[in-house]
């Protein structure tokens, strides 16, 4: 048990090592201001695989965004493939020195944002409802800016540290 258990430590400890830092995007263009992206209507296009790789939802997000100074209103308007629809409106609050907080409905505490370069770090626990239960979720995003128009979104979800599936998301502002 003894074996197993130093094992366990030595796995989780190179976890803990190999995660990356935002700010090793600090230099990569264009940089991301989320006041000047998440500004105006976006769509988004996006899958839910789970850990096995299998696609099991695929979704569109409208979203409306605006700002007044350092605090962002996102309102999502999910529709999913199966026809079922969600809503979230996120509050973001910028800190400065690339630091943001957020808080919506359906997120447990507040959700934690590192921004460097063209890169943010979001990390959050979603209360996700599975059948008839609600079950607390890591979600750990990475989302990059490739120009003024698109913006990639990956993201992790886990629970106690287990990979439990992948969010993929394609952000495109529109021309307002």
């Amino acid at each position: 048990m003894g074996k197993l258990l130093l094992l366990l430590a030595g796995l989780m400890s190179l976890a803990g090592c190999s995660s990356i830092d935002v700010d090793q995007y600090r230099d990569q263009q264009p940089a991301l201001d989320l006041r000047t992206y998440f500004n105006g209507t976006l769509d988004a296009h996006g899958i839910f695989q789970d850990r096995s790789g299998e696609v099991i939802k695929r979704f569109h997000v409208l979203i409306e965004a605006r700002w007044k100074g350092d605090v962002g209103t996102l309102d999502e308007h999910f529709t999913y493939a199966d026809g079922t629809t969600q809503r979230r409106i996120w509050t973001v609050t910028r800190h400065g020195d690339g630091r943001y907080t957020g808080t919506a409905g359906d997120v447990v505490g507040e959700a934690r944002g590192e921004a460097a370069g063209n890169a943010l770090r979001w990390r959050y626990v979603l209360a996700l409802p599975v059948d008839d239960r609600v079950i607390n979720v890591d979600f750990d995003d990475w989302m990059f800016l490739m120009d003024d128009k698109v913006m990639l979104n990956r993201s992790v979800m886990s629970k106690w540290g287990l990979r439990l599936g992948e969010v993929t998301l394609s952000f495109y502002k529109r021309a307002d």
